[in-house]
C-alpha cells in the first residue's frame, strides 16, 4: 500500500519513511524542505534501497495534494509537516497558525476529495500544558497551551475530533509524542535542523563536536531534582515503529468513522541534566554548558503514561535514553567526517 508522509524528509519523517518501507509499505513523500534537506533523501535511498517519490510541494495546494495522492494511488496519509520550535512560536504566532493549522484543513480537504479515508495526525506532548498530575494520561485535561505551537497541535487534535463526531467516513488517530531524540543506527539519516537547533539534544552533540561555542540551559530553578526541567525523552526509531503499527490498525479496521490518541513515551522523565551527564559518558566529552534565564513557553516537567499504546496498539520503547545519545553522536559524528572528507 502506498502511504504519503508529509514532511518525509524532516526528522521524524524520515525515520518513519524507513519503518514503514520495512513493515512493506511503499512511503511517498512530501516536503517543501523549509525545515529539512535533500541530503535526506540520499540516506532514505541508501537504507531503504528504493527510488522514493518525493514531490517538493508546500501542504497548503490543495490542487497540487489532491493531484500527488491521485497519482499515487494513495491509501493512508501520516502528516508531520509543521513547524515545531516553541520559542519561535511565541514570537511568530501567525507563521504556526498558518501553517500547523492551514495544512492539516487543506490536506484533509484533498483528503475527502480523493475519498483517502485515513490518517495518522502528528501530535505532541505539548497538549498537555503544564500538567496537575505525572505521568499523563490520554485521559488527563488539555489544559491551556504553554506555547502557540503547543496550541497548533490541540486545534489539530479538535478539528480530527470534530470530523470524528460529525460521522464523516474517516479514520483518524492522533499521536501524542514526547522528546523524540537519537538517529538511525546507520548514521545515514538523523537530526538536521537548518540553523540554530531548537532541540537540546543537537545543541548538545553541535556543542560536544565544537560546532558551538557552549549549551546554554534554559532555568536552573525549577522544582526538581537538580533545577532543571524534566522530559520524557524517546528514541526516533520508536517513535516511527509506532506511527506504522497505528497505520496498519487503521488499515485493518471496518468501522467507517474512527478517531483515538495515544501517548508515546518511555514513561519516565529526565532532567536536562542528567541528559548531559549522559551524554557525556556515552561519548566521553565534557561539555561546555550555562545556566540561562527560563524560556517562555517551557513547562516544568512532563512525561507520559503509555500503557494506553501497549494494551492496544501493541507498542512500547525498546531503546533507552543511553542508546538514543548513543545514535545522536555517531550520526554527529558521521557529518564531521563528511565534512572533512569534502575538504580533503
Amino acid at each position: 500500500m502506498n502511504i504519503l508522509v508529509t514532511g518525509g524528509a524532516g526528522f521524524i519523517g524520515s525515520h518513519t519513511v524507513v519503518a514503514l518501507a520495512e513493515a512493506g509499505f511503499n512511503p511517498v513523500i512530501i516536503d517543501d524542505f523549509s525545515n529539512s534537506q535533500s541530503r535526506a533523501l540520499d540516506g532514505l535511498k541508501t537504507i531503504t534501497k528504493k527510488n522514493l517519490h518525493c514531490y517538493r510541494h508546500d501542504c497548503m495546494d490543495v490542487a497540487k495534494v489532491k493531484n500527488i495522492i491521485e497519482r499515487e494511488q494513495i491509501t493512508g496519509v501520516i502528516h508531520f509537516a509543521a513547524y515545531k520550535a516553541v520559542g519561535e512560536s511565541m514570537v511568530e504566532p501567525l507563521k504556526y497558525y498558518n501553517n500547523n493549522v492551514g495544512s492539516l484543513v487543506n490536506l484533509l480537504k484533498a483528503m475527502q476529495i480523493t475519498n483517502v479515508q485515513n490518517i495518522i495526525f502528528s501530535s505532541s506532548a505539548t497538549i498537555y500544558g503544564q500538567p496537575d498530575e505525572l505521568p499523563v494520561h490520554e485521559t488527563s485535561p488539555v489544559k491551556p497551551a504553554m506555547s502557540v505551537y503547543g496550541n497548533t497541535k490541540q486545534i489539530g487534535e479538535e478539528i480530527l475530533n470534530d470530523i470524528y463526531n460529525a460521522k464523516k467516513p474517516f479514520r483518524s488517530i492522533a499521536l501524542r509524542y514526547f522528546n523524540p531524540i537519537g538517529a538511525h543506527p546507520t548514521a545515514l539519516i538523523g537530526e538536521l535542523p537548518l540553523g540554530t537547533p531548537n532541540n537540546l539534544v543537537p545543541f548538545i552533540t553541535q556543542t560536544a563536536a565544537g560546532l558551538r561555542e557552549s549549551l546554554t540551559v534554559f532555568g536552573n530553578d525549577y522544582p526538581t531534582s537538580d533545577g532543571t526541567c524534566i522530559r520524557d525523552y524517546i528514541h526516533v526509531m520508536d517513535v516511527a515503529e509506532a506511527h506504522v503499527i497505528a497505520m496498519q490498525r487503521l488499515l485493518s479496521m471496518e468501522e467507517p468513522t474512527f478517531y483515538d490518541v495515544f501517548n508515546l513515551g518511555t514513561g519516565k522523565g529526565n532532567t536536562v541534566l542528567e541528559v548531559i551527564q549522559t551524554f557525556e559518558e556515552v561519548s566521553g566529552k565534557k561539555l561546555n554548558y550555562q545556566f540561562g534565564p527560563r524560556r517562555a513557553g517551557d513547562v516544568t516537567s512532563v512525561y507520559a503514561e503509555p500503557k494506553k499504546a501497549l494494551e492496544v496498539l501493541g507498542w512500547a520503547t525498546k531503546r533507552d535514553l543511553r542508546q538514543s545519545l548513543e545514535d545522536a553522536w555517531r550520526w554527529q559524528e558521521s557529518l564531521a567526517a563528511e565534512v572533512v572528507e569534502k575538504e580533503g
